[in-house]
């Protein structure tokens, strides 16, 4: 009867190159989730950020004396901090009792990483408020 020994029980249980190969398996999977976490995380930076610079510039053009250009401005300065690119502003207003910020972000060119699932979104964010003015 052959014996066992401690060389042969421990090839029989981890074969030699298992491990590159289940590296090689789980590899790309991981790389990925981390890439895609990397990715949504940044989209959802970008959404928050622009959904706050719409309302904050329309509070700044709701007052008495404000313009449209003043309201573009705080929008631009709150998209710049998080370093968004190539947004559109525009400023519905303020002329009548409401005033309309709109900004749209291509996320084409806003992604830390080259972009794979968002790179054709544009990310719309809206912010309607009543002015402080008179009304005749």
């Amino acid at each position: 009867m052959p014996r066992r020994t401690a060389r042969n029980s421990k090839l029989a249980t981890h074969p030699v190159g298992a491990t590159a190969v289940e590296f090689a398996i789980v590899a790309p999977i991981f790389f990925t989730l981390v890439l895609a976490s990397l990715e949504f995380g940044r989209v959802n930076m970008i959404r928050h950020t622009a959904d706050q610079a719409a309302y904050e510039a329309a509070r700044h053009a709701m007052v008495p004396g404000a313009t449209a250009a003043e309201a573009t401005a705080k929008a631009t300065s709150m998209l710049k901090i998080v370093g968004a690119r190539d947004a559109k502003i525009k400023v519905v207003g303020p002329t009548d009792d409401t005033v309309t910020v709109t900004i749209d972000i291509p996320m084409l060119n806003n992604g830390w990483i080259t972009p794979k699932f968002s790179k054709t979104k544009t990310i719309h964010a809206t912010s309607t408020l009543k002015t402080e003015r008179p009304i005749d």
